[in-house]
């Protein structure tokens, strides 16, 4: 009915789960929830990267702001960043974005005294915080440890050398992409596939097999017992109509009804390695449950700010 609300419960099923790797169920909810965890995921969940950079000596080929830009991008363990202050409201530096609550510092000190070039990497930075490091690769990917040394900022050749000192800060991907902790974030409506037994008891084997291979993806399959059709994996149909308009032009229009379960999604989401996928998607739940709690508490202006800050002012529109 018109004017009726209904509360929800939305439930996660995890299905698949590795550090930098998640796919999972979101039922019983409907699409502005989904968008909403999926923009969350990628635009406010807070990291730390490097925002701050000190060059002492650069001699190599590439400019200050260049390397500036790379360092920037250097994706950084960020476990701890929910925790952190963000350097705007830290009240220990007066806004500086230099101590220890709100910002790590690394150093890089590195020169070539050989005629082989010299690959200067993420791994040559150094950390004031252990827990807080430039993301090791190596392992994920398979390499071995002496040909990966991690991401490649600059080269040097003989006699060139690079001196610096940086400094990370929390922040979050609205603000700048290289806080973004994920890589991509995606979602699907569930399909709800159903084939009418009737009408493809009327279709040749030869038939029925041009129908299945019409799917651009192997959606179904012909049983090799009961040469019956049938649904093999209904989660790789990609919504092409393609079955549909082989069965129009066989005339046999209403073979198959495809229709999208508009409660029931499922989620793919690849880390940047900065956090594991399994906790972007619990603190992207955090972050959304305090931005709910502010919209509820921006009538009382006074609470909201002193809860949630800048996040209560921001969601009034200040």
């Amino acid at each position: 009915m018109e004017g009726k609300s209904y509360q929800r419960f939305p439930k996660v099923k995890i299905r698949e789960m590795k550090d930098d790797y998640l796919k999972f169920e979101l039922r019983e909810t409907d699409a502005s929830m989904a968008n909403a965890l999926r923009r969350v995921m990628i635009a406010e969940v807070p990291t730390i990267a490097i925002d701050l950079v000190e060059i002492e000596v650069n001699s190599s080929v590439l400019n200050d702001e260049f390397i500036a830009h790379r360092l920037g991008l250097v994706p950084l363990t960020s476990e701890r960043a929910m925790s952190m202050r963000f350097s705007r409201d830290c009240d220990a530096c007066d806004g500086d974005g230099q101590c220890e609550f709100c910002s790590v510092e690394f150093h890089l000190r590195a020169k070539c005294h050989s005629d082989q070039t010299l690959d200067v990497t993420s791994k040559d930075l150094y950390s004031s915080d252990h827990t807080v490091v430039p993301v090791d690769f190596s392992d994920s990917a398979g390499y071995d440890s002496s040909e990966n040394r991690g991401i490649i900022i600059v080269k040097l050749r003989r006699g060139q050398e690079l001196r610096l000192r940086a400094i990370a800060r929390k922040g979050i991907g609205k603000d700048h992409a290289k806080w973004s902790p994920a890589a991509t974030v995606t979602f699907m409506y569930e399909p709800d596939i159903r084939i009418n037994e009737e009408l493809m008891d009327t279709l040749t084997f030869e038939e029925k097999r041009n129908w299945v291979d019409s799917s651009p993806t192997k959606v179904f399959d012909i049983d090799p017992n009961t040469h019956q059709v049938v649904v093999v994996d209904p989660e790789a149909y990609t919504y092409d109509e393609e079955v549909i308009k082989k069965a129009d032009a066989m005339g046999k229009h209403g073979l198959v009804d495809i229709t999208a379960k508009e409660d029931s999604f499922i989620f793919t989401v690849e880390s940047t390695g900065a956090i594991k996928a399994s906790q972007l998607l619990l603190n992207a739940i955090e972050v959304l449950k305090q931005k709910l709690d502010a919209v509820r508490l921006s009538d009382d202006t006074v609470e909201a700010d002193d809860q949630f800050g800048e996040l209560g002012a921001h969601m009034r529109g200040g």
